[in-house]
C-alpha cells in the first residue's frame, strides 16, 4: 500500500545487498512492484535486520554502525528526497569484461544458426575460432520452434528488382510505441535482400510501395518486372493494381488459401518474427518495442550470410562488397551514449544509462533508449555492457560457463523497469558510470571516408520514421528524437485518467469517484431492476473516467459517470426525437459582452448529474453497472426512469426539463436561438445561457436572480459557482476594460500531445505561397494522428480567428493527408507556441454592428474555387467571423465576391435578430463593407447580364436587404479589409497588422501568475 491508499501488486520477492565501504547490509525481503517508477526503502526494516542507524539533516543522511559509530554510507540530499547511490559489486567485473566467444557474437548478430557463424569467423575482429556448435541458447529455442519445411523452389531470378516479392504481416497484438501495427515486407528474388515499412493500417500499402519504387529504382538504376503477392485486398485494390499497369509490372498473385506460392516472403517471416522473439526474450524488452526489434533483425538479416545465397549475404549480394560485422552490439544491452549538451556545465554528466534498440537507418550510430525520460538518443558515441540488460527482472543470462550474478546498485531515481508516464528528472540525477567497472565494449564506428556504403549507394533502408507515421517532433543535430522535460517532485503532474474499470478499482480516489456516483444513481431513482426477458433490447454501460481541472490545469476533483451504449439503441423501439438546442458561440460573445457593457455580474452554475433529472418516457433496458451488481438480483436488468447519460434522447430530455422550469419561472426563449432564455419584466432584464450542462446566468436585479438561484438549487442541486472564470475549456479572465477569453491550457496540452512542446516559435501560421499537396509526391502522413490534431485545433479557433484560414486550408486534407500538409500543421503550431497566451478580449463599450466581407477569388490551385472570407464586430469586440471554401467554380471575382456578400448578409440577418433580443435594437442598417466596387454597383443597381444571371438568387437576396434597410453594402480600401486574414495566406506584416485590429491580443501579464509557472511551458 502505497501513501494515497491505493494497493500496488507484487509480482516477485527476492533478496539483495546494499553494498557499503565496510560491510554489506542486508535487503530482505525485495519486492518488484512493476507499476513502482522509483525504488523505496524502508528505514525500519534496514535498521532492524542489520542494527545500524541513520541520522538526517537538512543537507543528507549518515548510516553508522552503533556499536563503533563506524559511518557505514553516506550521501547527500537532492531535490527533497535522500538518494542512495553505490558502486557496483566486483563480482561483476568478471561479467563486464567480455569475451568475444560464440556465445556473444551469436548474441550480437541476433541469434543466427552455427553455421552461419562458421562462415563470419573471419569477418569479425579479432578472428574468432568457432570450434564447438553444443552452446545452448535458450531464446532460440523459446523463438525458433516450428514445423518441417515445404518443397522448395529452384527458380531464381537473374538480375535485381527482376522479381519482388511482398507481404503484410500484422496486426501484432500490441501497437508499438509508434502506433505501429503491421509492417510490409519487401524481398528481391535475386539478392534476397529485404526492405521492411512499419504500418499503422493496411491501406498505407499502395502509398508505400510508390516510395519504395522510386527509392530502388532510382538507387539500382533497374526496373521492377514483375511483383508477387497474395490476393490480399491491400494488394488487389483499384489503387495498388493502377500503380501497376501504370508501371508496366506484371502483378503474380498467388491462389486462394495457397501461402506457399509466396513461400520467398512468408519464409522472410517467419525468419524475422522468430529472431524477433529471440532478441525480445533474450533482453526481457516489453513487447511495445518490437517494431525496433523488427527492424535491428532485417538489418541483421540482411548483412548475415544466407544458404539460398551459398552462405553470401544479401548485401554482399546486392552491393557487390562484405558488411561491417565489428559495429554489432547486443540488442537491449546497457549502453552509455555521449551527451553533446554535458559540455554546457562542467559538473553535469557526460552519459546516462539507456537500452541498446537499434541502429538508425539515415546515419551512422546507435539507437539508445532513455528509460527514465522515455526520449531515444542517436549518437555514435556509445559505450556498452552487452552483459547487463536492464529490462531483465533476474540476472541475465551467463557467458559461457560463468555463474556470477549481477546486482544492481540500489537508487532511488527511476529504476529500469518501464518509461514513466510523467516528466523525466534531470540527467544530474542519474549517476555517472561508476569508475570501479571495468572499461566496457566502446563502439567504433566508421568515418564518412570509411563509410559502409559508397557514396554512389546511399542507405536505401528507409527510416521508420517517415514512412508512413509522421511524428510531430522537433529535431536537434544532437541526435534527440524527443523534447528534455525536467520533473520537479514538488509539483503536480496530470495523471492519465483510467480507461477502464479494472483500472479504477485499483485506486481509491477513482474508487470513491464511482461510489458517489452510484449514490446519486440510487438518490435519483434511475432505474428499477427487473426480470431479462427475450425481446428486451438491453442496452450495455460502462464507467467513464475524467479528472476535472481548474482554470490553471490542476486537478480539481475525480469524475466517474456511468454511461449506457446508446449506439446499440433502435429508433422507434428505446428512442424517438434526439434534437437539443446548445449555444451558438457568437451568442456566447454577445452575452459576454451585454454583460461587460452594463457591468452585470456573470454566474456560472454546475448541475450535478445533470441528465438524471430528464424523465424518461420511452422503456429502455441496461445491464447492471460494473462493481455494483446487485448480489440479490445478479440476473436482473436496469428498466431506466431518467436520462441517464449516454442515451441518445437524454440531452433533450434535460433541456426540456430544465426548460421548463425556467419557462414557469417567467422565461422565453429566444427565437434567434433557442438556448438564451430571457426574463423581461418592466426594466428587469436576465439571461440565461445553456450549453447542455454547463450554465451562464447573468442580469440586472439581484434579488430576482437570488430567487432563481434559489428555486434552481431546490429543484435540480444546483451549485452557484460563482463569478465564471473557466467556460466550455475557455479560460475567461477578469480586466480593467472586460474579459479576456483565452484558451492557453488547452493550446499547451495539444502543444504537449503532438510532441512540439520545445519547438521554435514562427510568427505567422501559413506561408506566404501554399502550394497544392497533388503537384507532390504522393508521400503518405498519419492521417489519423493528422485528423486528432487538427480537429483539436478547429475547437481553438472558438478565441483564435487568426488561425482560421490555416486549419479550414488544413481540414480540406482530412480524407488524405500528405507530407506537405503535415509541414503545414508543424508550421501552425510552431506559430501556436509563440503566441500561446493570445487571445479574444471583450470589452464593453459601444453597441454598433459591423462587418467585412471578402474572398479569394479562385485561390485554390487543385481545383480554382475561392474561398470566402467574414468577420463582424459588436463595438470594438470581435463577435463572429468565418472562412469557408465556395462549393462551386465562380467564373470571375465578382462572383465569387457576390456570393461571399450573400453568406456574410444571412449572418448579419441572424445577428441583428440576436441583438434584438437582448435590447440592443437598431433603426439604422447594419453596414457591411467590401473592397470590390463592381459587387457593390451590382447590388445597388438591377444590372442584369450574361455573366451574373446564375446567381440571380444571391442578387435578388442582397438587393432586398439593402431594399428594406436591413444592410448598407460600402466600400472599404484593401488595405483596410480586416477580412483578408480570413481567405489568404499574408506576409507576416500584413498579417500582423490586420490580427491587431481584429483585436486579438494577449492576456495581461499580471494574470498570466494564476497559472502555475512550472505547468507553463
Amino acid at each position: 500500500m502505497v501513501g494515497n491508499g491505493d494497493l500496488l501488486p507484487i509480482t516477485q520477492t527476492g533478496k539483495g545487498l546494499l553494498p557499503t565501504p565496510s560491510r554489506k547490509l542486508r535487503l530482505n525481503p525485495l519486492h518488484f512492484v512493476p507499476t513502482l517508477h522509483h525504488n523505496l526503502l524502508s528505514l525500519n526494516k534496514l535498521i532492524t535486520d542489520n542494527g545500524c542507524s541513520v541520522l538526517f539533516d537538512s543537507s543528507g543522511y549518515t548510516i553508522k554502525d552503533p556499536t563503533t559509530n563506524h559511518i557505514l554510507l553516506r550521501g547527500q540530499a537532492r531535490h527533497g528526497l535522500y538518494p542512495i547511490f553505490t558502486e557496483s559489486p566486483s563480482p561483476n567485473t568478471a561479467l563486464v569484461a567480455v569475451s568475444s566467444t560464440e556465445s556473444l557474437w551469436h548474441r550480437r548478430l541476433g541469434h543466427p544458426s552455427y553455421r552461419v557463424l562458421q562462415k563470419l569467423q573471419k569477418y569479425v575482429s579479432p578472428q574468432l575460432s568457432f570450434v564447438s556448435s553444443s552452446f545452448h541458447c535458450n531464446a532460440c529455442e523459446l523463438a525458433k520452434s516450428h514445423k518441417l519445411p515445404f518443397t522448395s523452389s529452384i527458380s531464381r531470378s537473374s538480375s535485381v528488382l527482376q522479381l519482388i516479392h511482398s507481404d503484410v504481416w500484422g496486426p501484432s497484438s500490441v501497437i508499438s510505441l509508434q502506433g505501429y501495427k503491421y509492417y510490409i515486407i519487401f524481398v528481391d528474388d535475386f539478392s534476397r535482400f529485404s526492405w521492411l515499412f512499419p504500418l499503422t493500417a493496411k491501406s498505407e500499402v499502395p502509398l508505400i510501395f510508390v516510395r519504395f519504387q522510386r527509392l530502388v529504382e532510382r538507387q539500382f538504376n533497374a526496373k521492377i518486372k514483375i511483383f508477387r503477392s497474395d490476393g490480399g485486398g491491400e494488394y488487389t485494390s483499384k489503387q495498388f493494381q493502377s500503380l501497376l499497369a501504370t508501371s508496366g509490372i506484371v502483378h503474380q498473385l498467388t491462389c486462394p488459401y495457397t501461402p506457399e506460392q509466396n513461400g520467398l516472403a512468408e519464409r522472410k517471416h517467419r525468419h524475422i518474427i522468430e529472431t524477433t522473439r529471440a532478441l525480445l526474450f533474450h533482453s526481457n524488452i516489453p513487447q511495445k518495442f518490437w517494431i525496433h526489434a523488427v527492424q535491428t533483425v532485417v538489418h541483421l538479416i540482411n548483412r548475415l550470410p544466407s544458404l539460398s545465397n551459398k552462405l553470401s549475404s544479401p548485401y554482399q549480394m546486392l552491393f557487390n562488397k562484405p558488411p561491417d560485422y565489428n559495429s554489432f552490439r547486443i540488442f537491449g544491452c546497457l549502453c552509455y551514449p555521449f551527451l553533446p549538451q554535458a559540455a554546457l556545465s562542467k559538473f553535469h554528466p557526460k552519459s546516462i544509462p539507456c537500452v541498446f534498440v537499434g541502429y538508425p537507418l539515415s546515419s551512422k550510430g546507435y539507437i539508445c533508449y532513455n528509460i527514465s525520460s522515455g526520449k531515444f538518443i542517436v549518437s555514435r558515441h556509445v559505450k556498452f555492457l552487452e552483459t547487463i540488460f536492464p529490462f531483465q527482472q533476474s540476472t541475465p543470462e551467463p557467458v559461457q560457463s560463468s555463474t556470477t550474478t549481477y546486482t544492481p546498485p540500489l537508487t532511488l531515481v527511476p529504476t529500469m523497469v518501464q518509461p514513466i508516464s510523467i516528466s523525466p528528472p534531470p540527467s544530474s540525477k542519474l549517476p555517472p558510470p561508476q569508475s570501479t567497472l571495468p572499461p566496457a565494449e566502446t563502439a567504433t564506428l566508421p568515418t564518412s571516408s570509411t563509410a559502409e556504403l559508397p557514396q554512389s549507394s546511399p542507405v536505401i533502408e528507409p527510416p521508420a520514421s517517415e514512412i508512413p507515421s509522421h511524428p510531430m517532433l522537433t529535431r536537434s543535430r544532437t541526435g534527440n528524437l524527443k523534447p528534455k522535460h525536467i520533473l520537479s517532485m514538488n509539483h503536480f503532474h496530470i495523471p492519465v485518467d483510467p480507461t477502464c474499470y479494472s483500472q479504477a478499482v485499483k485506486s481509491s480516489a477513482w474508487r470513491q469517484a464511482m461510489s458517489a456516483e452510484f449514490e446519486a444513481l440510487q438518490h435519483q431513482g434511475t432505474w428499477q431492476l427487473v426480470p431479462p426477458h427475450p425481446s428486451q433490447n438491453v442496452l450495455s454501460c460502462k464507467w467513464i473516467y475524467k479528472s476535472k481541472l481548474n482554470s490553471d490545469g490542476s486537478i480539481a476533483r475525480h469524475k466517474a459517470r456511468l454511461v449506457a451504449r446508446g449506439c446499440h439503441q433502435q429508433y422507434g423501439l428505446d428512442y424517438e426525437d434526439t434534437f437539443s438546442p446548445v449555444a451558438k458561440l457568437p451568442t456566447i460573445r454577445i452575452f459576454l459582452k451585454v454583460a461587460v457593457t452594463h457591468h452585470w455580474q456573470i454566474l456560472q452554475l454546475d448541475v450535478s448529474n445533470a441528465f438524471l433529472h430528464g424523465r424518461l418516457h420511452d422503456t429502455v433496458f441496461m445491464t447492471q453497472p460494473q462493481g455494483f451488481v446487485d448480489p440479490s438480483f445478479p440476473d436482473h436488468v436496469c428498466l431506466l426512469k431518467k436520462a441517464i447519460y449516454g442515451l441518445k434522447q437524454s440531452p433533450r430530455k434535460w433541456f426540456e426539463t430544465f426548460s421548463t422550469y425556467l419557462l414557469n419561472f417567467g422565461f422565453t426563449h429566444s427565437t434567434a436561438d433557442p438556448s438564451l432564455l430571457l426574463y423581461c419584466r418592466n426594466s428587469i432584464h436576465i439571461y440565461i445561457l445553456v450549453y447542455v450542462d454547463d450554465i451562464l446566468l447573468t442580469g440586472n436585479h439581484n434579488p430576482t436572480i437570488e430567487k432563481l438561484l434559489l428555486g434552481l438549487s431546490t429543484e435540480f442541486h444546483m451549485k452557484n459557482l460563482g463569478q465564471v472564470s473557466y467556460f466550455l475549456g475557455i479560460q475567461i479572465l477578469h480586466t480593467s476594460d472586460g474579459l479576456h477569453l483565452s484558451q492557453s491550457s488547452y493550446a499547451r496540452d495539444l502543444l504537449t500531445r503532438a510532441g512540439m512542446t520545445e519547438c521554435k516559435p514562427i510568427s505567422s501560421p501559413i506561408p506566404t505561397k501554399v502550394l497544392s499537396s497533388s503537384a507532390h509526391l504522393l508521400v503518405p502522413a498519419d492521417a489519423e494522428q493528422f485528423r486528432h490534431l487538427v480537429g483539436s485545433l478547429q475547437y481553438l479557433t472558438i478565441t483564435r480567428p487568426d488561425i482560421s484560414f490555416t486549419v479550414n486550408k488544413l481540414c480540406q486534407h482530412m480524407h488524405q493527408p500528405l507530407e506537405d500538409d503535415f509541414k503545414l500543421l508543424k508550421r501552425l503550431l510552431r506559430y501556436i507556441k509563440g503566441t500561446i497566451f493570445f487571445g479574444l478580449p471583450v470589452r464593453s463599450g459601444s453597441h454598433e454592428l459591423i462587418a467585412y466581407s471578402d474572398s479569394d477569388w479562385a485561390g485554390d490551385p487543385s481545383n480554382r474555387k475561392s474561398t470566402s472570407g467574414y468577420c463582424a464586430f459588436l463595438g470594438d469586440t470581435l463577435i463572429s467571423w468565418f472562412v469557408k471554401k465556395q462549393k462551386t467554380v465562380a467564373r470571375s471575382s465578382t462572383e465569387a465576391e457576390y456570393r461571399a456578400l450573400a453568406t456574410a448578409a444571412t449572418d448579419l440577418i441572424w445577428l441583428r435578430r440576436l441583438l434584438a433580443e437582448f435590447h440592443i435594437s437598431s433603426t439604422k442598417p447594419t453596414l457591411l463593407l467590401c473592397d470590390n466596387i463592381s459587387v457593390i454597383a451590382l447590388a445597388h443597381n438591377p444590372i442584369f447580364h450574361a455573366r451574373t444571371k446564375h446567381v440571380e438568387i444571391d442578387f435578388h437576396f442582397i438587393r432586398d436587404c439593402i431594399k428594406n434597410q436591413v444592410l448598407k453594402i460600402a466600400h472599404v480600401y484593401t488595405a483596410d479589409q480586416l477580412a483578408d486574414l480570413f481567405t489568404k495566406s499574408l506576409s507576416i506584416s500584413r498579417f500582423t497588422s490586420l490580427r491587431d485590429k481584429l483585436t486579438l491580443a494577449e492576456a495581461p501579464v499580471s494574470l498570466r501568475g494564476r497559472f502555475k509557472k512550472d505547468h507553463l511551458l
